[in-house]
């Protein structure tokens, strides 16, 4: 037989709800936007490799795994997670200030 609740009073803090006004992924991922995140990170990235003259055979085979083209369909957040380096100096090199940050809460948040 379950012992009923303790009063509201004396019950513990609820990390998952502590967790909703400042987002830790080390105690929970509620009110982090990973997925929706890594899709707005993949407009950005590209924008770049999309442009006439900014691709190279990396990025084509990037955005047939992101398309569904290749052997395997790959999300955006397991693009983001393995290829963050890579993304990374693409935003870099045409000095993608927006995509950079939005980079780095991806990395802080979800990585």
């Amino acid at each position: 037989m379950n012992a009923p609740l303790p009063p509201k009073s004396q019950q513990l803090s609820n990390p998952f709800a502590e967790a909703l006004d400042k987002p830790d992924r080390y105690i929970s991922f509620c009110g982090i936007d990973c997925d929706g995140n890594a899709k707005l990170l993949m407009t950005y990235i590209r924008r770049h490799i999309d442009a006439p003259g900014q691709s190279n055979a990396f990025w084509d085979k990037f955005r047939d795994k992101l398309e569904g083209r290749s052997s395997e369909r790959c999300d955006e957040l397991f693009l983001v997670h393995s290829y963050i380096n890579m993304i990374r100096e693409l935003l870099e090199t045409y000095d993608d200030e927006e995509g950079l940050l939005l980079l780095d809460k991806l990395e802080e948040e979800c990585c």
